[in-house]
Order: C-alpha cells, then sequence, then structure tokens
C-alpha cells in the first residue's frame, strides 16, 4: 500500500490555543483515562496539566509542521489527523489519547513529520520545556521514570506494529517478484 497524497489545504492562521485551566481537586473523567495521564500521581498530573494548553484544529490546519523546533507533546483528545511527509500521508490519528511528537519534543529535534486535521479536532499541549522548568529532573525522579516509561511501552508498540507492516509488504512484494 503506497501512501495517499495530502490534499488537505494548509491555512496559514494559527491554531486557536487556549491555556489549560483545571481544579487540582476535580479532574474530568475523560483525561483521567488517556492512557499518557494515567501513568502519573496526582500530583504529577496537575504540574502535566499546569504546563499544558488546548488546541482547537480546523480541517487543514498544521499543528505540527515538518522540520520546526519541538518543545510539545501532544495529546489527542478528539477528531482526525494526518500525519504527513514531504506531502504524503503517511498515517492517520483518530483515538482520544494518542500521542504524538514525543520524541522530538524529549530529544530537542526538529519535527519529522507534519500534524495536519483532517477533521475538527482538539489537542492537549504539554510544553516540555515548561514542565522541565517547573519540576526540574533531578528534583523529581519518579515523574520522569513516569514519564519515559510510557513513552518506552509506546515506542514499542509503534515498534512491533512497523515490524509487522514490514513483514507483510516484503511479503507481498516477495510474491510480486516471483509472480
Amino acid at each position: 500500500m503506497l501512501p495517499l497524497q495530502v490534499v488537505l489545504p494548509l491555512y496559514s492562521r494559527p491554531v486557536k490555543e487556549f491555556a489549560y485551566i483545571h481544579d487540582d481537586a476535580t479532574m474530568p473523567d475523560e483525561l483521567r483515562q488517556i492512557p499518557f495521564l494515567e501513568s502519573f500521581s496526582e500530583e504529577h498530573l496537575n504540574a502535566v496539566l499546569d504546563a499544558s494548553s488546548v488546541l482547537e484544529c480546523e480541517v487543514g490546519d498544521a499543528i505540527v509542521t515538518e522540520g520546526a523546533d519541538a518543545t510539545r507533546i501532544y495529546i489527542l483528545l478528539r477528531g482526525e489527523l494526518a500525519i504527513v511527509k514531504d506531502g504524503d500521508t503517511l498515517t492517520t490519528l483518530s483515538s482520544t489519547g494518542d500521542i504524538f511528537g514525543e520524541l522530538a519534543a524529549l530529544e530537542d529535534e526538529t519535527r519529522s513529520a507534519s500534524v495536519v486535521a483532517s477533521s475538527k479536532a482538539f489537542c492537549l499541549a504539554v510544553d516540555q520545556k515548561f514542565l522541565e522548568h517547573v519540576m526540574p529532573k533531578e528534583e523529581n525522579p519518579s515523574f520522569y521514570a513516569a514519564l519515559y516509561e510510557f513513552i518506552a511501552k509506546l515506542l514499542a508498540r509503534r515498534l512491533s506494529a512497523t515490524s509487522e507492516y514490514l513483514a507483510m509488504v516484503d511479503k507481498e512484494l516477495r510474491a510480486l517478484k516471483a509472480g
């Protein structure tokens, strides 16, 4: 299966962004059920949310732009997003709790792909640099252990899915060459 060409218009207007303001004592159930957020203690979860904002995206809005600097990890709350590399759609995200942007944000790298809204979407944007400022790594090892454990598990699942896909493509390619 070849990547699909992106036909979504990219708007030049910025994505609407709102500070995430929450009551430390009352966490919405929808957020409590997101696997990424479940991995933190109550105190740590409040710090994550204090370092977050909510993005409201329209069709075609670029949430992440390939090649841009990275300081944020994103969590899809609602909607559908296209992962785009060199103009081709590689995959889509549509499940509440899907994470993107974590590698570039944690490794101080530039974005390897763009993420574009293919429907109206809402995302939670966690500013990793601000989080490190309010919760220094040296003083919060349990927080960062939970964060890195979650990301390691996420990457292991993605690697497994990619390996399965590549095995299928290899099998199809061998069949084409033989036939």
